[in-house]
């Protein structure tokens, strides 16, 4: 695999509290240079990042829903997806309500995935964050089984705002699951090439992963 291959299946992001208009546009610099396949940014910057990305038709515009910690409202979810669709948003990256799920309710949870779900156009790719490193094992495969019937593109393991490492064995169970029915992107404390590859071997589809970490793997790509 050569840098630009492994670029392919890494998002970068620009979604911390604190980051600006100037991390978004670095960002896409970045992601221009050596091709990661997605940018994300917070929703306020996502057409922003569709301009900037105008004429870049490989790299897709991507942005959350219920970002970080999924507690909205449906309604309140609803209305944000369809105002990212409205801004360009090419991958949206909807969290999971975590709270609900650990009461219980996971018929609400299905619930609101769908009808955020249903609300995006048909070419819009649709990822569940379930946020792995606040859930037990037998939570986790719970809510992998909610993703597959909600009929997302993918399943994401967090988003990177809960501490946590690569969470490499824990992923092996959820491909387990998920093995033909739903796509795995790899999300939070993923910072090394073993990480990658451990992953990848795992037939992990997609990886977000902090910009400087990103650079660092794709990078080594280009070490024989």
């Amino acid at each position: 695999m050569d840098p630009r291959e492994a670029a392919r299946l890494i998002d970068i992001s620009a979604v911390r509290t604190h980051n600006t208009a100037a991390d978004v546009r670095e960002c896409v610099r970045v992601a221009g240079e050596y091709g990661f396949i997605n940018v994300h940014s917070l929703p306020a910057y996502t057409s922003l990042v569709a301009e900037l990305l105008a004429d870049e038709p490989d790299i897709y515009v991507g942005a959350p829903v219920g970002f970080p910690g999924g507690g909205h409202r449906i309604e309140t979810k609803m209305r944000e997806a369809e105002l990212l669709a409205s801004d360009g948003v090419q991958e949206m990256d909807i969290v999971m309500n975590v709270g609900r799920f650990k009461d219980g309710d996971h018929a609400y949870v299905l619930d609101e995935l769908k009808q955020v779900m249903a609300v995006v156009p048909g070419d819009i790719v649709k990822k569940v964050i379930i946020e792995i490193n606040v859930l037990t094992d037998d939570e986790m495969l719970l809510a992998a089984g909610l993703v597959i019937e909600s009929g997302a593109d993918f399943l994401k393991t967090g988003t990177g705002w809960v501490p946590g490492g690569a969470n490499v064995g824990r992923i092996e169970k959820i491909k387990g699951v998920t093995k033909g029915y739903v796509k795995v992107k790899a999300a939070g404390g993923i910072r090394t090439r073993g990480e990658f590859d451990a992953l990848l071997a795992l037939g992990v589809e997609r990886f977000g992963i902090n910009t400087r970490s990103a650079l660092d793997i794709v990078r080594s790509h280009s070490i024989v």
